[in-house]
Formats: C-alpha cells, structure tokens, sequence
C-alpha cells in the first residue's frame, strides 16, 4: 500500500509492504552516489540488501543509540561523504531507527546545501513516527533535538518484516505510539487495538497510525498548531527518560497516563497490560515533575499540554503549574 504525504514543501510517498526492502531500487531512485548510514544494533543485512540496489553505495554504521545524535557524529557523516565525492546531485538513505532517521535526514539537509534524503525506519516507533514529519535534528548539551531542520524525506518505505529480529520490547515501545495517535484522533482504530489488531495485521495497524500522523502533518508541518497533539505523553515522558532507563516509549506510555479522564486512563491501562508496557512508575515522580519544569519554558505559570478527556478526542489546556504538579505525582504514585 501507498500512502502520499504533501505540504507545503512538496509531497512524498510513504510504501508499506512486505518484502519491499529488497525492492528499495524499484520506490527509491538509487542510481548514483548513495551514503546507506545504519546502526550497529541493525541487522547488517538490511544495509546490504539496500546497498545490493545502488549503483555506487557507501555503507557507514555509527554506534546505536542516542549517544549518536550528536555535533561529531554529525562532522564524521559529512567528512566521509566529502571524502568519498558525493555532490549536490547525490543521496542519503537511513537504514534505521529514529536515531539514525533524525541523523541522516540532517546530514541531508546540510550536505553541500541539501541532497536527496529517504528513509527506511526498522523499528516499529520509527515506522510510526519518526519517519514522518520531516523534523531531523542532533542533540546538544544534553538537550535533545535542540538543533536541526525541517527537511522531509523524498520517500519513505516500511517493511513490516524487519519487525521479526526486534526484541519484544522494542516493538510495545514502538506500539505506545501508535495508541497515543488512537487515543488522541482514532476511536475505531483504539478499539480495534482491543479486539487484537496489531497481531493479526501489522501492515494495516501501521498504516492507520500513519494516516492519523500524515492528516497532522500535511495541516501543520512546522508544528504551529496541531501538530502539538503528537505530544500526548511527551511532556511528562521526557521527564520520565530523565530521571529512569525505561525505552522512550514506555515513557510516553506513563506519561499518558495523568493527562487523561478516567475512563480513557482505565482503557490505556489495559492495553499497556496487553502490549507490555509499563502501567506504573518505578522512581520518584517528584523527581520527573522537576525534570520537566528544567526542560520547559514556563509563562505566568502556566504549562501548555494535550489532555484527553475521551478516547478520539483532545484538549490543549494551558495548565497552572501546582495542578499539573499535583496530577503527575498523584497518578504516578499509584
């Protein structure tokens, strides 16, 4: 299946379909000089069978992790494709998560100006997230994504196969994302998420994730607006990853969870249940609480959120600081 995203920037087309790795020189226009940049923690396979359909591929693997979103892995990048002559002309593909997704697509942008850019996301959270936006960015002082650009991809092809040699947890990580969108846009797709939807028909549980991301996206790319409801359990889940070790999303999934009323937060929980997400905190939400007001810029007190009262629907509140405290801790707590 295909699905277009277009904004003002242009359009591009995201592929959906097993077995299309191997098929990335028929979507993707890969004869020239293309940089593949992968990850140690990615089957080296993937790379290969991409690089098996350019004409002149550069493989470079980084070290996993988001250690590699950094200003030097960011010089490296561009100092091998300056080395291997890569022009205005050529490509850059990620083979990857979101690390690699975010890094790559920068190179892109910065590379002699802006080169081709397209995207091939393994991990589940990338498939139904990352790689759609066209947001690309480093982290710097300990800040992530503090500095990048918007350069959305030229095409972008997922294949639910890959999905097979990622760890368990990694793929309920992946699935937070796809209930967050459920629960803030897509009634029908929560519920069919109930009934067992991602374990009968992976390829349709990405795609109706993707569509509620794209509607986003194509309304609000520079994120001016809605495209603030994608970070329904960011605020308070990036609180959580700084203080915790959990995976980003099972963070997002805890920090779903106070923004919510309680009949949505009861169906959340159930779900983290069923998926293998973690439905409590193991730490102090005192100390997420001060994380998050650390990261955040706050005016006259107040802290802009997404709450959502029922499932398919969202509110963006302008909160006073003490009763958002108070939420985080009480729900937390629990």
């Amino acid at each position: 299946m295909k699905k277009t995203i277009t904004t003002e920037r242009g359009h591009y087309d995201i592929h959906i379909a097993r077995g299309l790795l191997a098929r990335a020189g028929e979507l993707f226009d890969l004869d020239r000089r293309v940089l593949i940049l992968t990850d140690d923690g990615v089957p080296a396979v993937y790379a290969q069978k991409v690089a098996a359909c350019c004409k002149k591929p550069t493989v470079l693997t980084i070290p996993q992790g988001e250690g590699s979103k950094s200003l030097s892995s960011f010089e490296l990048i561009l100092r091998r494709m300056l080395e291997e002559g890569f022009t205005r002309t050529d490509a850059v593909v990620a083979v990857g998560g979101g690390v690699c997704g975010d890094l790559g697509g920068f190179v892109a942008s910065a590379y002699m100006r802006g080169v081709n850019f397209y995207n091939i996301p393994t991990t589940l959270l990338s498939q139904v997230d990352s790689s759609v936006g066209g947001k690309t960015a480093v982290d710097l002082a300990g800040i992530k994504n503090c500095v990048g650009a918007f350069y959305p991809p030229m095409g972008v092809l997922i294949d639910p196969d890959v999905l097979k040699t990622l760890a368990p947890r990694q793929v309920a990580a992946g699935m937070a994302e796809v209930i967050k969108m459920a629960a803030t846009s897509d009634t029908a797709l929560f519920s069919d998420l109930e009934k067992g939807l991602f374990e009968t028909n992976i390829e349709e549980t990405i795609s109706r994730a993707l569509s509620i991301k794209a509607t986003v996206v194509e309304a609000d790319e520079r994120e001016g607006g809605l495209r603030r409801i994608l970070n329904f359990g960011h605020t308070i889940g990036h609180g959580i990853e700084s203080c915790t070790d959990l995976l980003h999303g099972e963070c997002v999934a805890l920090g779903m969870l106070p923004m919510c009323g309680e009949e949505v937060r009861a169906r959340l929980l159930a779900l983290f249940s069923r998926y293998g997400l973690p439905t409590e905190m193991q730490g102090d939400p005192a100390r997420v609480v001060s994380a998050i007001f650390h990261d955040k810029k706050l005016a006259g007190g107040t802290l802009r959120t997404v709450y959502v009262p029922t499932v398919g629907s969202f509110e963006i509140r302008s909160e006073a600081v003490e009763d958002f405290a108070a939420r985080v801790k009480e729900v937390l707590s629990q």
